[in-house]
């Protein structure tokens, strides 16, 4: 499955701040970056199991097998090297390897939190992870800060969260609906009462 790469450019006040967007993603060419998790699953070996974290200096340091180099390394060669060293040490081990980021996904959604994301998911896939947006919530209305910059502060639409990748330490507001939207139940209903006034009044 190839790379899908494209440049999404967004006006911030009066700067323009180009926001380099990355499709979904192959596993096995992914790269992991420092705010990483590498979840370790082996059957019937819970101490050897766990979220382990990309530290500052692109390592992890696993039960067993110690301290392993991985920032800027394809996934698919990581996880190659990690079986392999499991295989080692254990006898027949069932082991699952997943790569995922930390995003703290916030504001309008049915569910907010910090989320381990799975790199291949979408912005929208990863406000999906927290119920999706709420009653009051707009995903128009939306706000992505990175490394403490505001990279990203509403969208045009579904189809460009559909295109914008996920990563670790991204902080995502979802924010709310403008209040006319929120109460255009409302303003239909009066406005329907006030027709039926009006018509009354000029029908006498």
């Amino acid at each position: 499955m190839g790379v899908r790469l494209s440049w999404l450019v967004f006006l911030l006040g009066t700067r323009a701040i180009p926001l380099y967007a990355q499709g979904v993603l192959d596993p096995q060419v992914l790269v992991l970056r420092p705010g990483d998790v590498v979840r370790v699953e082996i059957w019937r070996e819970e101490g050897l199991s766990g979220d382990f974290h990309v530290d500052a200096q692109g390592k992890i340091v696993l039960p067993l097998l110690g301290e392993f180099l991985v920032e800027g390394r394809p996934w698919g060669e990581i996880r190659e090297q990690l079986l392999d060293a499991y295989r080692r040490e254990l006898r027949n081990p069932s082991i699952r390897l997943t790569p995922l980021r930390r995003v703290h996904i916030l504001g309008e959604v049915r569910a907010p939190g910090l989320y381990a994301v799975d790199p291949t998911l979408s912005l929208l896939g990863a406000i999906a992870l927290a119920g999706g947006a709420g009653p009051q919530g707009d995903l128009k209305n939306l706000r992505l800060i990175r490394n403490g910059r505001v990279v990203l502060n509403r969208v045009p639409g579904e189809t460009a969260l559909g295109e914008l990748d996920v990563r670790s330490g991204d902080e995502i507001f979802v924010g709310r609906r403008g209040w006319v939207e929120r109460n255009s139940t409302f303003l239909v209903s009066a406005l329907l009462s006030l027709t039926s006034i009006v018509v009354a009044i000029a029908s006498r």
